[in-house]
């Protein structure tokens, strides 16, 4: 996904926006595939299809645009509308592999772009287990690049699954990545991986199962949104006293932060070898 900036947009626009209606417009949007995702603000909400049309002028090889609300419920999903165009299914390229998604049902988030690279350059002749697989996001990337023996790819969203697997045909890796569909609370598999991914915000509740996916030596990429003030001891400690429940020991090998998720809150990964 890319970010491009509006430094010819108000000239577009020019004679279809008042002069202070032309300063308001947006600092810049995402290209995910030929759509356009932008946030309009409130005082320009009602000339938003004008808006629409202008960007779609601006860049003739993108089909759709959508304004963007925010991303909300249990499976992650876009609340966004439809300002210009109509077809919100698109094929995104990025770091050499293709993800096809409808932009309306399904997240796909840009600030997570140096993740999917990291993990593309590892889990070389493993077996991983990706317990929270959504589209491909980390797993495709990983088997493209790195060619793992097998990555168990789960996902428990039926639409985000469907996706899935036709990704996995996509980007002809039908012989690394096994999708899974299912909740990973019953579908992890036990013992069975070098490496597990935990790639959801929800993987706290589900720690347990990812430790136990693991061989000894394994290596767990632990996700969560953290307060600032609590980076990295909270999802550190959250990790070791899990695995000391299971009657295991941890030795932290990484801990960073991918994006600002909230304001005072980020989002980060920590990579833990378990024994």
């Amino acid at each position: 996904m890319s970010r491009e900036s509006n430094a010819t947009l108000p000239k577009l626009l020019t004679g279809a926006l008042s002069k202070d209606e032309l300063e308001l417009l947006p600092g810049g949007w995402q290209i995910l595939g030929d759509i356009i995702i932008v946030s309009i603000p409130p005082q320009l909400r009602a000339r938003k299809y004008v808006i629409g049309e202008a960007l779609l002028k601006f860049y003739p090889r993108c089909k759709t645009v959508l304004r963007m609300r925010r991303i909300s419920g249990p499976y992650r999903e876009p609340n966004v509308e439809v300002i210009a165009g109509n077809d919100t299914e698109t094929i995104h390229k990025e770091n050499g592999c293709r993800f096809k998604l409808d932009a309306t049902k399904i997240m796909f988030s840009p600030g997570n772009l140096d993740e999917r690279k990291r993990m593309s350059k590892l889990g070389k002749d493993e077996i991983v287990v990706d317990m929270f697989a959504g589209i491909g996001y980390f797993s495709i990337p990983m088997a493209v690049h790195s060619k793992p023996k097998k990555i168990v790819a789960i996902e428990v969203n039926p639409l985000a699954y469907r996706y899935l697997c036709e990704n996995v045909q996509l980007n002809k890796v039908g012989d690394i990545v096994q999708p899974v569909h299912g909740d990973c609370a019953i579908k992890t598999p036990v013992g069975i991986a070098d490496r597990a991914i935990m790639g959801s915000f929800e993987a706290f509740h589900h720690l347990a199962h990812g430790i136990n996916a693991l061989k000894p030596g394994g290596i767990l990429h632990y996700h969560e949104t953290t307060p600032e003030k609590l980076c990295f001891g909270r999802p550190i400690n959250r990790i070791i006293a899990t695995a000391e429940m299971l009657g295991k020991s941890v030795k932290i090998q990484k801990s960073h932060k991918v994006k600002k998720y909230s304001p005072g809150v980020w989002h980060i990964v920590i990579d833990a070898q378990v024994f």
